[in-house]
């Protein structure tokens, strides 16, 4: 038989790319092992996707309420609200949102053009933004180190400040807080000019007192004993909560799955990870870990994917990140209510409440008690409250909802929260 040299070349190549992918299935196993082969299905929570909804009317109605205060007439037209729907993310137009609550926006026309609606503060909404602003001034320290971690966690330790107005109402910060908060602390902040010729916010000094995640801190405090020392010293590893979809906790698998996950070491949020594989199993646990971070760190424990995705390159995060959140159901919940994607810290809320509440989180729970009341009895909700009752009592906490609405809520999750949908959600959440 004559020899070919090409049936010599196709069989060196055939018997080389037999042993990259053997030594590459190999590689992907011990990276890997059990992960990828567990697919869990979205479920939905029909009590946080109603809490979602609650909160986008509330924090569209305090956007606005800061726009009519930055105002120089103190005022704003409708003219002006008209294109504000999408920035507001709201489903209804702007001008008949701000009519819906009238015990927060008064409507007047204009002086010169008595056919343009105007709309400033109530008394009651001024009521109420005196006390915001007190909470914000009790609470500078606590969003001094807020700043100050986000900014830590980014690789060049900046972030623009567009990407920061974004993350106000979920971070706890106030109106215009460059200028109230930041220019006060010129040794923790600095303002550059960006790459793209935007103005960005810079770590000035690195602050090690603020390099601890919750998840340490809590471990600290709690009665791990010699374990949380071993973990300092590298020899073990830390776990996340877990608070799993009525099911999943009874699925061998997923226990298999989540024991493996948990045994893995914990990295910092606050670490170097660029020496990471990024397609290794302590990449992906060092991801969720900086996801659990970042949800802490914000008041309501959620926030928008979109606000999350303008820090990806910054937080070394995948293209594809939101797989995370589907991927632990335990840890995360995804929600697409509201025409949104908004990710949730599902150990932020235990029976409908949030756990710790901030003090911002009870001036809401008020200016939605006052929005509520307007909507309800309209016009006559105005002469029904008085400026007494939108002061916060000490024994007051921070529900989110008033005290029937959460016993309803609670006896609807006990008899039917789960609704198990399908589990392509992270595929079409990140189109």
């Amino acid at each position: 038989m004559l020899f070919k040299p090409q049936n010599f070349i196709s069989l060196l190549k055939s018997h080389y790319n037999s042993i990259e992918s053997t030594s590459s299935t190999l590689f992907n196993h011990h990276q890997w092992r059990t992960i990828t082969k567990v697919r869990l299905k979205w479920v939905k929570n029909k009590f946080i996707d109603h809490i979602i909804d609650r909160e986008t009317d509330l924090k569209a109605a305090m956007l606005l309420k800061d726009a009519i205060k930055r105002s120089p007439t103190s005022f704003i037209t409708a003219k002006t609200i008209a294109d504000w729907q999408k920035l507001l993310g709201l489903t209804v137009p702007v001008l008949r949102f701000l009519r819906r609550y009238p015990t927060l926006f008064h409507e007047f026309p204009h002086s010169r053009y008595p056919s343009l609606p105007c709309f400033n503060l109530t008394e009651l909404a001024l009521t109420l933004d005196q006390q915001e602003q007190l909470i914000y001034e009790n609470d500078e320290l606590g969003i001094v180190e807020r700043l100050c971690k986000v900014l830590m966690m980014m690789k060049s330790k900046n972030a623009s400040l567009q990407s920061l107005y974004h993350l106000k109402w979920d971070l706890g910060l106030p109106d215009n807080f460059e200028k109230i908060v930041v220019s006060k602390y010129p040794d923790h902040f600095r303002v550059l000019k960006g790459k793209n010729g935007l103005p960005s916010l810079s770590l000035v000094n690195w602050r090690e007192e603020f390099a601890v995640s919750v998840l340490q801190k809590r471990s600290e405090n709690s009665n791990l004993g010699d374990d949380y020392w071993e973990f300092k010293k590298g020899q073990t590893a830390l776990a996340f909560p877990m608070n799993f979809p009525k099911g999943y906790g009874y699925q061998k698998k997923v226990k298999a799955w989540m024991g493996e996950f948990q045994k893995l070491p914990y990295i910092s949020p606050y670490e170097d990870s660029t020496k990471l594989d990024p397609n290794s199993e302590l990449m992906e646990k060092r991801i969720v870990g900086l996801l659990h971070e970042f949800l802490s760190l914000t008041i309501h424990k959620k926030t928008k994917r979109n606000y999350l995705r303008s820090f990806r390159e910054e937080l070394n995060l995948p293209h594809r990140f939101t797989r995370i959140f589907t991927r632990y159901p335990g840890i995360f919940y995804l929600s697409l209510k509201c025409k949104t994607t908004t990710v949730t810290l599902k150990e932020g809320y235990q029976r409908g409440k949030l756990v710790n509440p901030h003090p911002l989180v009870r001036i809401r729970d008020k200016f939605y008690h006052v929005m509520r009341t307007g909507l309800l009895y309209r016009g006559k909700g105005v002469k029904i409250l008085t400026p007494e009752d939108c002061l916060l009592d000490n024994d007051e906490g921070g529900n989110g909802e008033d005290d029937d609405d959460v016993e309803e809520e609670e006896n609807e999750m006990e008899e039917d929260c789960w609704e198990v949908e399908d589990s392509s959600l992270d595929d079409e959440a990140e189109e």
